[in-house]
């Protein structure tokens, strides 16, 4: 009896589910804080639009709720899902990146064509691309992991895939996203062991691509430089940063309180989506911006130090998508902030698990169940020397 109550309680301790805290409890805070901010910072405008001053607080509760479901279908699904179906996935994606750019299929809004009407929702396909292309490379560079370096054939396919996918995305325009999954791509791709050669062609195509797309359209150059002297045009090109920065600026230390920002009051432009930290800045002030950057801070540091854990147990797959996932998260993080803050151009990307929007929201949280479960697999099984953790 001495000897079987050891092994029982090992064998319920393999089975019991591990909940990462240190993963979920800094997410579910900052969910806490997208919910506050985006019921403050619409009153005004879901009034003004829709003469309903919840209504933008009602639906962002309603993605809430599916965005729980999104974190349990990560969290219950087996990682070996994810890569036996990375490559249906990311086909399915290009076909949708397509369908979106069709005329009567595509939402063409605020001059952009990025989403698919489903159920009176609407879908942001370029969210989900994102989910999709570090599932993909996750599963192919584990696979050509030795023989990356020198091998032109797999290198040019995984490129080809990613070309495919921003120009797809330029099209509709997401610059945003092309600069998000790009920055991922060099990434994985250089931990993936490609040759410096492979990754210095990356870069030299990024940067000329970069040039291209920013000399091909008078509008484009202006937006860029827009950012670098806002005030010379702030009824124009220079409003909504400067409206932005006017709310950084009341903001001082403190903030002026919870709900009494004057910038959400229809003077800054998508205060509830792209620009919803402008409006926190004002209200919490520059403690409240230092606490929201630790919160990311911390929740970043955790994904790298797990995906560090699963190289030193050379389980590869999980490596790469949990560094992969954390890329994307801290990076659109940056440049949201950044733009915000008047230090980059301006990007119509969203704030993680904060800003409004369904599908942003949908697929962080489903990103956050597939990290949960990672760590989870990572808790339980011992180091296996050579391979993957997983078994094809």
């Amino acid at each position: 009896m001495s000897q079987l109550t050891p092994l029982k309680t090992m064998a319920q301790r393999n089975d019991s589910w591990y909940f990462d805290s240190k993963l979920l409890v800094p997410a579910m805070a900052l969910l806490s804080i997208g919910l506050i901010m985006v019921a403050s910072s619409s009153f005004s405008y879901a009034e003004h639009r829709f003469d309903d001053q919840f209504y933008f607080v009602k639906r962002h509760f309603a993605y809430l709720l599916l965005s729980m479901g999104a974190i349990a279908v990560g969290f219950y699904t087996s990682p070996t899902v994810w890569s036996k179906y990375s490559l249906a996935w990311i086909l399915l994606s290009i076909l949708l990146l397509i369908a979106v750019l069709v005329p009567g299929v595509g939402l063409n809004l605020n001059g952009s064509r990025r989403w698919l009407g489903v159920g009176g929702f609407t879908l942001q396909v370029s969210e989900f691309v994102k989910v999709a292309t570090v599932i993909f490379l996750a599963a192919q560079l584990e696979k050509y992991r030795d023989t990356l370096s020198d091998s032109w054939p797999q290198f040019l396919k995984l490129m080809a895939v990613v070309m495919v996918l921003s120009i797809l995305l330029i099209l509709e325009p997401d610059f945003g996203s092309v600069g998000v999954l790009g920055c991922t791509f060099m990434v994985m791709l250089f931990l993936g062991g490609s040759h410096i050669r492979q990754f210095l062609s990356v870069l030299v195509l990024a940067a000329l691509s970069f040039w291209v797309m920013a000399t091909a359209a008078p509008y484009r150059m202006a937006r860029l430089t827009a950012y670098l002297d806002p005030w010379s045009d702030k009824f124009d090109s220079g409003y909504q940063l400067t409206q932005s920065l006017i709310a950084f600026g009341r903001g001082e230390l403190f903030g002026v309180g919870l709900g009494q920002s004057v910038q959400k009051m229809l003077y800054l432009p998508d205060a509830h989506t792209d620009f919803v930290f402008a409006i926190y800045a004002e209200e919490f002030g520059f403690v409240g911006v230092i606490f929201l950057l630790f919160l990311y801070s911390f929740f970043v540091v955790r994904i790298m130090h797990l995906g560090k854990k699963a190289i030193s147990r050379q389980n590869w797959y999980a490596a790469y998508v949990l560094i992969g996932f954390g890329l994307i998260l801290s990076g659109q993080a940056f440049i949201n902030l950044g733009v915000n803050a008047g230090l980059l151009p301006t990007k119509g990307l969203t704030l993680p698990f904060i800003s409004y929007g369904g599908s942003s929201l949908l697929v962080c949280c489903a990103m956050l169940g597939m990290m949960l479960r990672l760590s989870h697999e990572l808790e339980r099984t011992k180091t296996v020397s050579g391979r993957s953790g997983y078994e094809r």
